[in-house]
């Protein structure tokens, strides 16, 4: 690891909040923004938070269930929220909330949440090691050792699944 990869880095680092208006390219034919829309975005949000934490390439390696709580209409607003809550050797699992803002009203609603695990990888496409998160705050903290738990559940699901055959 290199020096810069050694340090600990804080939950607030690679905290990040982008803005989406919604359009009608985005939109079903009700006006009502497709979930696959949403999902993209909350990857972007994740692979953005993970970026910063590890300043290296990141790949998606799973997505926990994601919930459509309330939908999303053209003309909103899209605000995407994340940041990373766990680190592992070579990956880390990213918290993205997604919150739609009524543009007229400003009225907001929380409308998906999702974890997202990533795994640094270098040049040739290997995982490589990330610096660790340094969590103080009692909210970190909680966050951190519920993102173990759940790293957990995720390891035994993908062991299941490796050793099932999904042939059609």
């Amino acid at each position: 690891m290199t020096a810069d990869q050694e340090e600990l880095r804080r939950p607030d680092d690679s905290a990040t909040e982008t803005v989406h208006v919604v359009l009608p390219n985005d939109a079903n034919p009700l006006g009502f923004m497709l979930g696959g829309s949403v999902m993209h975005l909350i990857d972007m949000a994740g692979a953005i938070a993970s970026h910063r934490h590890t300043r290296s390439r990141v790949v998606t390696v799973s997505v926990d269930g994601v919930e459509f709580l309330h939908p999303v209409r053209v003309g909103d607003l899209l605000i995407l929220r994340s940041r990373v809550t766990c680190a592992f050797r070579t990956s880390l699992e990213v918290e993205v909330e997604a919150v739609s803002e009524e543009a007229l009203t400003g009225t907001r609603r929380l409308t998906s949440r999702a974890f997202l695990t990533f795994v640094a990888i270098d040049a040739n496409g290997r995982p490589t090691p990330i610096p660790p998160l340094q969590v103080e705050a009692p909210a970190d903290v909680r966050r951190a050792e519920a993102a173990r738990a759940r790293r957990v559940q995720r390891l035994e699901t993908r062991g299941r699944l490796a050793s099932n055959d999904f042939s059609l």
